[in-house]
């Protein structure tokens, strides 16, 4: 990624197992389209105060020239959001499948411009 990786923690404690993933998956984005300009990740829990049973929210915002993508994994979609995990992994798989599209259509308006 040509800028750098914005991660921001609410409502619980900064996790570097978690972040290591978030990372992991965020450079993995590339593959999708090779012009991503800047991501941004939120991870939100709903209940601070819960040792067990939270449900997590995590958004995800990435630009790329000419548009500006937003996943958003809300704990009332799925009780499988309870896993921090689960929920990081459902984002950035919806977000690769956006990628893609965009990807395509702009490749598609690329060749189409220059015949």
């Amino acid at each position: 990624m040509e800028l750098p990786l914005q991660i921001t923690w609410r409502n619980l404690d900064r996790s570097p197992a978690v972040e290591a993933d978030i990372r992991t998956r965020a450079e993995k984005l590339n593959e999708f389209h090779d012009r991503i300009v800047s991501c941004r990740v939120v991870v939100e829990a709903s209940h601070r105060h819960h040792h067990k049973g939270n449900l997590f929210r995590v958004r995800i915002d990435v630009k790329v020239p000419e548009h500006e993508l937003v996943i958003t994994r809300d704990p009332a979609d799925e009780h499988a959001h309870e896993d921090l995990y689960v929920t990081v992994r459902d984002a950035f798989d919806a977000m690769s499948r956006q990628l893609k599209d965009v990807a395509s259509a702009q490749n598609g308006r690329r060749r189409a411009s220059t015949t």
